[in-house]
């Protein structure tokens, strides 16, 4: 690929919404929703960001080639609203049958995201999107009415560190396969869960890859000692990408 960027840089930027929903693939008459944005929600978001098709965006964020980093901005809450599903085989203006079902969304989602790219023309495409608030397709979380907000946090040179001796704050959630058994020091005051995400698809989006990832609900650093961790220098956060 031409243009490829040396050089490990971190574009950062918050989004938020009203409400959000990730569905869990599991769940159907009742469907359920992730806690935090999936590595694929995300880059469905930058696609959107900068104009790429449903169908195109894949082989372009694979982890080879781009590190993805969400960290919660808000504590995370979520509630049930009952919607009306209508039967539009029949008609769309006309009413003939209608199922309600309860969707389990989160309240006031806000997150940051870390994303970083080989392509350096990729990556200051995102970066002149992002900084200016511009977006090719409407931004949402997960469902196309969670309409999102977004701004640019600020472009940051990271340095890329192994294990370190003692605990360190984590901003982002964490895979779990980068920690070993003790590496988390769960005594400071937390709500600490454990989900299994997605984090790649096919063009076909099928998920090809999912993956098991720690977090803390009310907003709060990991202390641990990672595998591999990011430091992004001038911003103060230490980050693991999905």
């Amino acid at each position: 690929m031409r243009g490829l960027n040396m050089n490990e840089k971190f574009l950062v930027f918050d989004i938020w919404a009203d409400y959000a929903h990730f569905k869990k693939p599991y769940t159907t008459t009742s469907p359920l929703t992730f806690s935090i944005p999936p590595r694929t929600v995300i880059t469905g978001i930058l696609s959107a960001i900068i104009g790429f098709q449903k169908d195109e965006y894949h082989d372009v964020f694979t982890k080879e080639l781009s590190k993805i980093a969400v960290s919660v901005k808000k504590p995370t809450k979520k509630v049930r609203i009952s919607e009306n599903l209508i039967n539009t085989k029949k008609s769309f203006n006309v009413i003939h049958e209608r199922t309600q079902i309860k969707i389990e969304f989160l309240k006031d989602p806000s997150y940051r995201f870390y994303v970083s790219h080989k392509d350096r023309a990729l990556f200051e495409k995102i970066k002149y999107c992002l900084s200016n608030h511009n977006s090719v397709y409407s931004v949402s979380l997960g469902l196309s009415e969670n309409m999102a907000n977004f701004k640019f946090i600020g472009e940051y040179e990271a340095k890329e560190e192994l294990k370190p001796n003692d605990f360190i704050d984590i901003a982002s959630a964490i895979p779990v396969m980068q920690l070993s058994k003790g590496n988390v020091d769960f005594s400071r005051e937390g709500e600490y869960f454990t989900e299994i995400i997605p984090l790649q698809m096919d063009k076909e989006r099928k998920v090809k890859e999912y993956g098991e990832v720690l977090f803390e609900r009310t907003c709060n650093s990991i202390f641990s000692k990672p595998e591999v961790y990011y430091k992004l220098l001038g911003l103060g956060e230490n980050i693991v990408p999905l």
